[in-house]
């Protein structure tokens, strides 16, 4: 089995990185708007049943809340351990014989105060098992959908994807159309952006192309959507596109509660239960 130690840490540093600068970005429209709010930030370990997990790593939880960010948290993680028998045989690569892994990853959720603003989300990350594989992707949630915005969107992540393979964009888009849906209600979660799976790196070239990759969906989301809040964050909204937009956050919890796979994975895998559920809405409503 190949040791992607190495690759592993770079992936983590580039991960770190885009963190450090999102986060540096939504805290200055923050400041834009006259607030002073910032990110904290909470280490964690890995556990398993309660108990800390020897070498298996673990992450730091952002989080901020704000007067234009209601609530955004901003994860980064590095963890190792060995899948379940019966997880494994859901996970691209696990060994049956030898089920040990290693992710690291970014992932992020931002609930706006405005209605008239996105809701967000991105993540990307690297996973090892006996294989070794790329991930991520991000898609816009608007209680109140514009077709600027959703254009603008979709056009900053088609570059980034066209930069690499012209393949890549219409097969991630159709992958996210495909992914971000609630079968119970025949809807979809947002208006869409790209998500893709198991870009395998079955060698070191492999390996440098999909990070490449990889690190300009970052840079993508980075320059795409502080220019979406900043276009929408001083519109005026009534009482009943607050409802509206409270009503859409609980779809939003019901994709993450019972689909999303990103969530199973934490679960599964021993992470940070307040990490792992950052995604939820701090505040939604059911009629």
């Amino acid at each position: 089995m190949t040791d992607w130690t190495d690759q592993t840490a770079r992936a983590r540093a580039w991960f770190e990185s885009l963190r450090d600068r999102i986060c540096g970005a939504f805290e200055a429209i923050e400041a834009e708007a006259g607030s002073d709010a910032r990110f904290s930030y909470r280490p964690w370990a890995r556990e398993h049943d309660g108990e800390p997990v020897e070498n298996g790593g673990g992450g730091v939880q952002g989080l901020m809340k704000g007067r234009v960010f209601e609530k955004v948290g901003v994860n980064v993680s590095t963890v190792h351990g060995t899948f379940s028998p019966e997880f494994a045989r859901t996970i691209n690569g696990a060994d049956p014989e030898n089920p040990t892994f290693t992710a690291t990853g970014i992932s992020l959720v931002a609930h706006m105060a405005n209605p008239h603003v996105p809701a967000v989300h991105m993540n990307t990350r690297f996973l090892t098992t006996s294989k070794a594989w790329f991930g991520g992707g991000g898609d816009l949630n608007p209680p109140i959908p514009y077709a600027d915005d959703t254009a603008d969107f979709h056009a900053r992540f088609q570059a980034a994807c066209d930069a690499h393979d012209p393949a890549y964009y219409p097969r991630f888009k159709a992958w996210a159309d495909d992914y971000f849906f609630l079968p119970h209600r025949k809807v979809h979660r947002g208006v869409g952006g790209i998500f893709y799976d198991h870009l395998e790196c079955a060698d070191e070239a492999a390996f440098e192309a999909n990070f490449a990759f990889t690190r300009d969906v970052g840079e993508a989301f980075l320059d795409i959507y502080p220019r979406l809040v900043r276009r929408r964050m001083g519109s005026a909204f009534t009482p009943q596109d607050e409802t509206a937009m409270l009503e859409w956050r609980g779809r939003y919890a019901e994709f993450n509660l019972v689909y999303d796979r990103g969530t199973l994975f934490g679960l599964k895998t021993g992470g940070n239960i307040d990490a792992i559920l950052m995604s939820l809405p701090p505040r939604a409503v059911w009629s």
